[in-house]
């Protein structure tokens, strides 16, 4: 059977790993045999080479003209994903804290869905002084309350941790806690489902976290955008009378910050998709040009789910907080929702089963999900409903 860097476009709405785009794919197959003229390819460099390290700091150039980081903030790479930042925030955040204060500090968390709720249950794990600020599962994980409502953040409070966008729970934050309720308190944010996909302030933000996979790359790189004066730690004497969690060393941010990203073999081919990608953000218009299309995707879908309002449920009861990148809706019955899963496979409309905790049905409708993906399972959504309802 012959082989080709050609595809049918897919209509692909699973949740991560995720759709990329299929010029991405192929500049990268072609530079995984072969990388500019070399007789080896991109996965197969030195990741300190000065190739590799080209492919870091391009990527970083990248990421800071489309999210327009200041220079107060740095960009770096680590391995791994979201669970790896779940560790590694509380451990580098908490002793930069302790660094510029002498304390401990306390760590908070909005649980406003799985994800969150895992960030937090990683830090009562490994020991933190773990605060929860707010937690929605009573509401089933539907909906954000006003920051009114959220409890006060205790004194001596190393940060604030949000997630951004709930990808399990479809529930998305559509701003920031005001600075009268953050009180100086540095705010971190995991936007592993929703980075690149709208524009934000940066410099509102202490710390983001985004793993590559569910909207801009591939699994195995996570990044980082980090304000320059959370960075700083403890010296090796000061770790004991400060009575803190000491780092791994692979996840110690101020030495991968010093190797520039490369302090261990950081995945360059990883790395070199999510360059490919963001040069085609860049090439096609930018953030703001990423965020109507996005919009407009998400506007469409929601649309044709409310017109059926006796058959298709939205568990996001709070129409603010809806998801732009994760639609989440359930059917009447069970049995409904594995024929709407089998007849959309049916038409070529891939990965719309639920995650497994909540079942149901999820499109996840990232950045390289096209209009015309998204126009074709309106089609469904709506010849669905009127044949079963």
């Amino acid at each position: 059977m012959s082989q080709s860097l050609n595809r049918e476009e897919p209509n692909y709405f699973g949740a991560g790993p995720a759709l990329l785009p299929t010029s991405v794919l192929q500049q990268a197959a072609l530079d995984l045999i072969t990388y500019e003229g070399d007789s080896i390819g991109i996965g197969e460099i030195s990741h300190r080479s000065k190739p590799a390290i080209k492919v870091i700091d391009d990527t970083k150039a990248n990421l800071t003209k489309l999210l327009n980081i200041p220079d107060t903030h740095e960009v770096f790479f680590m391995q791994g994903g979201g669970t790896t930042g779940f560790s590694s925030i509380a451990y580098n955040l908490v002793a930069n804290y302790a660094k510029r204060t002498g304390k401990k500090g306390k760590v908070a968390y909005a649980i406003t869905g799985s994800w969150s709720k895992k960030a937090h249950e990683e830090a009562e794990r490994l020991g933190f002084d773990a605060d929860i600020v707010v937690n929605t599962k009573s509401e089933k994980f539907g909906t954000v309350p006003e920051y009114s409502e959220w409890k006060s953040i205790d004194k001596d409070t190393a940060y604030l941790y949000v997630c951004d966008n709930e990808t399990v729970h479809g529930v998305e934050f559509k701003d920031t806690p005001p600075d009268s309720y953050l009180n100086g308190v540095e705010l971190v944010a995991d936007m592993s489902s929703n980075i690149l996909s709208k524009k934000i302030d940066v410099s509102k933000y202490g710390l983001i976290m985004a793993g590559a996979q569910k909207n801009i790359g591939l699994a195995g790189l996570t990044i980082y955008i980090i304000k320059k004066s959370l960075i700083e730690q403890p010296t090796d004497d000061e770790w004991k009378k400060l009575n803190i969690a000491l780092s791994p060393i692979a996840f110690s941010y101020p030495i991968v910050i010093k190797n520039n990203s490369a302090y261990n073999t950081i995945p360059i081919f990883t790395c070199h998709i999510l360059k490919l990608v963001t040069d085609l953000l860049l090439k096609e218009g930018g953030i703001e040009q990423i965020q109507q299309t996005n919009e407009e995707k998400a506007k469409l879908l929601y649309g044709a789910l409310l017109k059926y309002p006796d058959f298709y449920e939205l568990p996001v009861t709070n129409s603010k907080v809806r998801s732009n990148m994760n639609v989440v809706f359930r059917l009447p019955t069970e049995d409904l929702e594995a024929k709407f899963v089998k007849e959309g496979s049916e038409r070529n409309l891939q990965g719309l089963k639920g995650h497994r905790s909540v079942g149901g049905i999820r499109a996840s409708i990232y950045n390289a999900v096209t209009s015309k993906s998204v126009k074709l399972l309106v089609e469904f959504v709506n010849e669905f409903a009127e044949a079963n309802k």
